[in-house]
């Protein structure tokens, strides 16, 4: 009885978790008339690849999607340059301090993004950032740098000194005690803080409205069809959306290991 409750409930979290994501590739696959009929089936019937013809021929995907992907990749790296150090440095002084200049961060945070996207687009248009690549990215990291060293603070925590002791005592200098031992240890960490970092200014929507007026973003594409091109182009995008981070996920998850601290310390 409880491993059949175990399936059921594993069942409906399933079903409730991709069957929007089945709507979606329906749609972008299905015919019009399918979708667009009294009592649509749930099931696919017939496969078009008109949507998607219509989309990679609008010339509005190429330039979005390099965009995007620009931004995304550079955020996620300069957060873990900028956010590792400094995780590192907090985990490594009192606690107390260490929780009072993580929640200091984290103030960018408690505000709605609405209310920090209009001083703060204002301050890069005046500085020319508008458009540019630069000043999207520089807006990103303002919503991704606090969680990042959120995780790589708890990350780091986690890591014993002793560890670092042993390689003091064995001559090895700070420096190298982080290149050698306390990176290696939090990989699976910085990975996880790499897909939240990528996640995060991928599907970013409320600083690239301010600051992308003619070089838009996949998101901003996806508003502008569902208001102005209808389901079929915004599902199609959906689809296409969802593509680079199911591919950034599977290449990083084989890095993630549950015990890559078992057996670390010894004697």
């Amino acid at each position: 009885m409880k491993r059949l409750l175990r399936f059921l409930f594993i069942a409906i979290v399933l079903f409730w978790t991709f069957l929007p994501i089945y709507l979606m590739l329906k749609v972008s696959f299905s015919p019009a008339e399918e979708i667009m009929s009294q009592n649509p089936p749930l099931l696919i019937h017939s496969v078009t690849l008109d949507h998607w013809k219509d989309v990679f021929q609008s010339g509005n995907l190429w330039q979005p999607l390099t965009k995007s992907l620009t931004v995304a990749f550079s955020v996620m790296i300069l957060a873990l340059l900028i956010a590792a150090p400094a995780a590192y440095a907090l985990s490594r002084i009192s606690y107390r301090l260490a929780i009072g200049i993580i929640l200091f961060i984290f103030f960018a945070r408690m505000l709605p993004d609405v209310q920090m996207a209009m001083p703060v687009s204002v301050y890069f248009i005046r500085l020319g950032l508008l458009d540019a690549n630069l000043g999207l990215i520089l807006a990103h990291l303002i919503r991704v740098l606090p969680i990042v060293t959120w995780i790589l603070l708890s990350v780091f925590k986690t890591i014993p000194i002793d560890i670092e002791e042993q390689a003091e005592i064995d001559g090895a200098g700070r420096f190298q005690i982080i290149k050698r031992i306390a990176l290696p240890l939090a990989m699976p960490g910085i990975i996880v803080s790499a897909i939240f970092a990528f996640l995060f200014s991928w599907d970013e929507f409320i600083y690239a409205m301010y600051l992308c007026l003619g070089n838009k973003t996949l998101p901003l594409m996806v508003y502008y069809y569902v208001n102005r091109a209808g389901w079929f182009g915004a599902a199609t995008f959906s689809t296409i959306i969802a593509i680079p981070v199911l591919i950034v996920t599977l290449l990083l998850q084989r890095y993630l290991k549950a015990d890559y601290l078992a057996g670390a310390v010894k004697g």
